[in-house]
C-alpha cells in the first residue's frame, strides 16, 4: 500500500471516535427545553383548553443516536488500520476475522433491537398524532416540538468531524480512494447525516419527531446491511486463518 504516514491515521481515528461519541450522547446534548408554553398555543389551534400546563420538554429524538450504529463501523474499520501499526501481519491476519465476526454479530442484534424500538415508537406517534383532538395534543406534549436548532448544530459538527475524518485518512494514505468498501463506507456516512438535517427542515416542527423517527429507521436499516457486509466479508478471513493454523508443523 506505500507509506503510511502513520499520525494522520490515528488523527482520523480519534475524529470518527469523536463522532460516534457526540452521537451516542445527542440525547443529552439536545432537547430538554421547555414546550409548555407552545403546547398550550398549539392546544388554542385545535380549540382546546388543557388549562395550566406543567413543565413540558422537548424530546431530543432518536435519529442522531441511531447514526452511530453506521459510524461505529467507520470507527472498527478505522480501528483496524491503526491495529496494523502495532501487530505483525501474520497475527492482525487470524486476529481480524474472528473479531470482526464478533463485532458484525453484536452490531446486528444492537441494530434490530435499536430498529424495533425506533419502528414501535414511530407507529406510536403516528396513531397519536393523526387521532385530534386529544391523541394529538398527546403527541405535542411527547414529541411535538422537537429542538431542530440545537440538532442542527450537532448535525453540523458530525457532518464537519466525518469530514476531516475522510480527509485524514486520504492524508494518511491517498490510495485509500482504491478501496472501494471504504469509499462507499464514507459517502454513506455524509449521505445519512445529511438526509437526517433534510428530514428534520423538511415539515413543520410540530411533525419533525416523526421524521426523525424515519430517519432512525432507515439509519439502523443501513447499519444492518453493513454488519451483513462485515460478516460475510470476515468470512474468508477466518478460512484462511484456519488453513494457514493447520498448515502449521506441529510437534
Amino acid at each position: 500500500m506505500g507509506e503510511l504516514r502513520k499520525p494522520f491515521l490515528l488523527l482520523a481515528l480519534l475524529a470518527i471516535a469523536l463522532v460516534v461519541g457526540v452521537e451516542l450522547g445527542a440525547s443529552l446534548l439536545t432537547g430538554g427545553g421547555d414546550a409548555s408554553g407552545a403546547l398550550r398555543a398549539s392546544a388554542g389551534d385545535l380549540g382546546v383548553d388543557v388549562g395550566e400546563v406543567g413543565r413540558i420538554s422537548e424530546p431530543s429524538g432518536r435519529g442522531t443516536g441511531h447514526l452511530a450504529l453506521i459510524d461505529v463501523v467507520a470507527l472498527w474499520t478505522t480501528g483496524l488500520f491503526c491495529l496494523s501499526l502495532v501487530l505483525p501481519d501474520r497475527i492482525q491476519g487470524r486476529m481480524q476475522g474472528v473479531a470482526t465476526l464478533a463485532f458484525s454479530v453484536l452490531l446486528i442484534l444492537a441494530a434490530l433491537v435499536l430498529l424495533v424500538t425506533a419502528f414501535v415508537e414511530l407507529t406510536v406517534m403516528v396513531s397519536l398524532f393523526l387521532a385530534p383532538p386529544f391523541g394529538t395534543l398527546a403527541y405535542l406534549a411527547l414529541w411535538g416540538f422537537f429542538p431542530v436548532g440545537e440538532a442542527s448544530l450537532l448535525l453540523g459538527l458530525v457532518l464537519l468531524l466525518k469530514l476531516v475524518w475522510a480527509g485524514l485518512l486520504l492524508a494518511a494514505q491517498p490510495r485509500f480512494l482504491q478501496n472501494k468498501g471504504l469509499v462507499l463506507l464514507a459517502l454513506t456516512t455524509l449521505l445519512c447525516t445529511v438526509l437526517l438535517e433534510f428530514l428534520h427542515r423538511l415539515a413543520p416542527v410540530v411533525v419533525t419527531s416523526i421524521l426523525d423517527d424515519v430517519g432512525a429507521v432507515v439509519f439502523a436499516v443501513v447499519a444492518l446491511v453493513w454488519a451483513v457486509v462485515l460478516l460475510i466479508g470476515s468470512i474468508p478471513a477466518i478460512v484462511k486463518a484456519v488453513r494457514v493454523t493447520a498448515a502449521l508443523p506441529t510437534r
